[in-house]
Formats: structure tokens, sequence, C-alpha cells
């Protein structure tokens, strides 16, 4: 069994320069076409049309091996599971693939189908795969932290895809000897901590024996899938942070960060893993590992994955997305009554509390906004004047449904409260006569630390300002938070969630010093 030296595919024009003049030999890059224009190198990063107002997702990760796979089917399987989790990153995308004698590495920056054409999925014969979208939380937007992440050990290797973020990063530097301070991405810190504890005299268990001895070193959250040359991995953090369930095919199993990646391919989702496990696939059925000692299991699923970041046809914890937020709108309508015309959700997330609203309160339910679904990622950082032309780049709206109206607008969230004022502009604009704001979360005042991209707390809409101080920022006529308690009581869930963003409790020491006390003595609650 030998690797090949060149497992980063080299598919795209020769002799294609980076910005310094100089060739980018194949090792080091993988040149990709861009869609609709030839050949062409790129260095930037998919970058949005402005700072959002909900938080962004970090990465989504996929995994399959199939028993015999005809050829080249492994990598459209994954391509198409990689295309339902895009919406978890947007940066960066690649796949890893393994035909049992060597893996074969293909990652850029950009959407998934910017990155991958027929062309390159048919370059990549095999039976088992790994693939990954990003968007950046530790580490910078670049091709250097593009996943998944490749090691060579011997004669062999073995890939790694995460979404997550350690906070014990510069430890696990330290431990695996390389230089203090080093700027590193979390997950190359992980993969190479593998590879130093990867056996001497590597086997067919060396890279499930080096996580077993390379897991438990590990702090914050984490949801992996990993494969050498005959195996696939998945783990899942102590405590679950992120979510990772498991699916069966006819001819194999699939590992994905969502259910619906599972069904985009055809795989009956089987269950989710459980925090702190770590599932094996060899050769038949999977095998079942929990490398971590029994006080670190405390289930703390991110509580936002149910208000945002997962899709809504999204399975978690047995229940649908859609329908959990769905109550979310009902509870707020029961909490903040306000006597409107209609109710309208912020395309798209706000849509289905919108539509819980507007049942509970009896108010008719309308579309008030309608968002550009063609617009581009552009590869230039905007300025601000750009910034604030965002909102009208992806939103318009039906002033003929909002002119004269009192309009409920439902959102998911505020975060920095940049959007949500631009978006107030433009109902005001379009003739609405009032505008109450309705957010089916609580505040969002606190930073995450787990894997979630979010600004620092100064930038926080609700952490330094009362709630009379968000009405007035925003120009609104009232507004209204859900609460946590009935935010709980929405996703009717009996398990532990992490809801530090909304109350500041961290369920895993963070790398800074932060305050447990409010922000002010007016702090939104």
């Amino acid at each position: 069994m030998s690797f090949r030296k060149d497992h980063l595919l080299d598919i795209g024009k020769p002799g294609c320069n980076d910005p310094s003049g100089s060739v980018q030999p194949k090792s080091i890059i993988t040149v990709l076409p861009a869609a609709n224009q030839g050949w062409s190198c790129s260095n930037g990063a998919a970058e949005r049309d402005g700072p959002a107002d909900s938080p962004e997702e970090a990465c989504g990760v996929f995994g399959i091996k199939l028993d015999n796979a005809p050829e080249a089917s492994v990598s459209h399987l994954t391509f198409d599971g990689l295309y339902a989790l895009q919406h978890r990153g947007q940066e960066s995308a690649g796949i890893a693939v393994s035909d049992g004698e060597g893996i074969t590495v293909v990652k850029n920056m950009g959407l998934v189908s910017n990155v991958f054409d027929e062309r390159t999925l048919l370059a990549l014969p095999g039976n088992m795969a790994i693939g990954h979208t990003r968007y950046s939380t530790t580490g910078a937007s670049n091709w250097k932290n593009a996943q998944p992440v490749f090691r060579a050990v011997g004669e062999t290797g073995f890939a790694l895809g995460h979404n997550g973020n350690l906070t014990n990063t510069s430890e696990l530097v330290e431990e695996a000897g390389l230089f203090p301070g080093l700027a590193i991405s979390d997950t190359d810190a992980l993969a190479e901590l593998l590879f130093r504890n990867y056996p001497k005299e590597p086997g067919p268990n060396s890279l499930r024996d080096a996580l077993m001895k390379v897991l438990p070193m590990l702090r914050g959250a984490f949801s992996l899938v990993l494969m050498d040359v005959a195996n696939l991995v998945a783990v899942r953090d102590p405590n679950g942070f992120r979510p990772l369930c498991l699916g069966r095919l006819d001819r194999g199993w699939v590992f994905a960060s969502e259910s619906p990646a599972l069904d985009v391919i055809g795989a009956k989702f089987v269950r989710e893993l459980e925090p702190g496990e770590m599932v094996i696939v060899s050769g038949g059925e999977p095998h079942s590992y929990f490398p971590f000692p029994e006080d670190r299991l405390d289930p703390k699923l991110c509580i936002f994955e149910f208000v945002y970041f997962a899709r809504p046809d999204s399975r978690l914890l047995g229940k649908e997305v859609h329908g959990t937020r769905r109550r979310m709108g009902q509870y707020l309508a029961m909490t903040a009554p306000v006597e409107a015309d209609m109710v309208m959700g912020v395309p798209d997330s706000g849509v289905p509390a919108a539509e819980g609203y507007a049942l509970q309160a009896q108010i008719p339910y309308g579309q008030g906004l309608v968002k550009n679904r063609y617009i581009g990622r552009t590869f230039i950082t905007p300025d601000q004047t750009q910034r604030a032309n965002g909102v009208r780049r992806k939103l318009n709206t039906l002033t003929e449904n909002i002119a004269g109206k009192r309009l409920v607008v439902v959102d998911d969230s505020i975060v920095r409260g940049t959007t949500t004022k631009a978006m107030v502009k433009l109902l005001r604009e379009g003739g609405a006569l009032e505008i109450h704001l309705r957010i089916s979360s609580p505040p969002y005042k606190w930073s995450c630390f787990y894997g979630i991209d979010t600004p620092s707390r100064p930038d926080l809409l609700a952490a330094n300002r009362s709630l009379n101080e968000i009405k007035e920022y925003l120009n609104v006529d009232s507004i209204a938070y859900l609460d946590i308690e009935d935010l709980r009581k929405a996703i009717g869930a009996d398990y532990g969630f992490c809801d530090a963003c909304l109350t500041g409790n961290y369920p895993v020491a963070i790398p800074v010093t932060i305050s447990s006390a409010p922000a002010s003595a007016n702090t939104v609650s």
C-alpha cells in the first residue's frame, strides 16, 4: 500500500500563477475552474455583502463509506451532501477521497458549486470520502485553512474535517511541540497532535489509537469526520455542542452535520451521535467508542441550532426544526401581543416564527420583503458604504402589501443591529405605518467561543443597551424578544443546551476573561 505523493490533486490550467508571479506546485495548491469563466486562480474568500444580524455558521462536515462503489460515485454523493450543508459555511469547500490505496484531497475557496464540477468529481474515484464547508472562526479565511486537512504518516496518512472551535488551541500547540504563539488554526493543531501520536509502526487501527490518546486533551466544541485509507471515523465532543448524525445507505454508511445531507443522497437517518461518542466504520456495522471520562459527558447542544443555524427541514433531538421555530413565534405572540394589520417574517430565517406568531395572534400573515436569491458572493471586502447598501442588494419591499399598514416584523435574532436598522428603513420608505419588531430568541449579549463567528461584546447590540435604547436605535415603534424559558418550551426537549450567547453561562472554560455581570444595569432581559 503506497501513499500518493500528489495527494492534492492538480486538475487546473498548467502555469497558473499566484499574486507573486510564481507557479503554484500541485503539492501546495489545488487550482480549480471558476464557473463560466474558464480557468482561474483565486486567493480570496467569499465575503458577505455586509455584517449579518444573525450569528454566522462555522462549518459543515460529511463522511461516507460504501461497500461497493461505482467509479467516482462517492465523490458525487459527497458533493450532494456538502451542497445540502452549504448554509453552514460559504468560504471554502473540500473533499478527500480514498480508493483503498491512497487519499486524494481537493479544496479551494468558494462555494461547493464553484469548487467542484463534473470533471473534478470524475477525477476522484474511491469508496470512501469526507467533505467540509468552512466559515472561519479560528484561523484566517484563506486556502491554507480550508479543509479537509491532510497529514502523511509513513506510507499512508489521514484526512480531517472539523466543525466547532477548540478553546485550548495554545495548549495543543505546545503539546504537539510546535513553536509557541504560532499562528495556526485549531484544526491544524489537532491534525499535528494526531500525527505525533500515531503509532511508530502504523497498522489498521492506527487512527483509532491516536484518537484515543488525543481526544481527551481537547476542550471546546468539535464534531469531526476523519479517515485513513480504510476507516471512516466520526467524533462528537463530550458536550455535543454541534450536531452530528449517522445515516444508512443500502451499500454503506454516512455521517453529516445535519439530516438533510442524508436525505439528499437517499440515506436513511439512523440516529444522532451521543455527546462524547466516536463511531468507526471499517467494514460491516459501525462500532462505538467513548474516549472521554464520564464526568465530562454533559449535553450542551447549541440552542441557536434550533433558532437559526440548522436548516428548517433538519431533525434535531427527534424534532423537525421548522415546527420548533413556528412554536417560538406562537410563544412570542402570547407574551408580546400588539394590534397590527399584518405579520411578516424577515426572509428566510424569520418566516417560520412569523407564521407561528400570525397563527397564534389571529393576524393575517403576508410577505413584505422579497429576497434576491441570485445575489452573488464578492471577493472584495466591502467598505462601509457597500455594507450599508448590502440590505438593498438582498431585499426589496412589496410596497402594495405594506403601505399604510401596521406591521409585526418577526426575525430570529439581532446581533449587531446593522442590517436590521437598514431593513427597518426600507419598510419605512415602502410606506409602513407602524413597525413592531418581534425577535424569536432572547437578546444576544455574549460572544460565542464554541464554533460560531460572532463579534466582540462591544459590537453586540443588546450587550450595552436597554430595550428602549434598542427601540430608538432601530427606529421601530416597539420591540420584544422571546425569553429564555419560552424558548426552551418551544423546543420542548428534555436536554441540556448551551445558551452562553444569551446568558453568559459558558459550560466549558474559554480562553479570555469575561465578566459574568450584566453589561449595564439596564441590560435587556
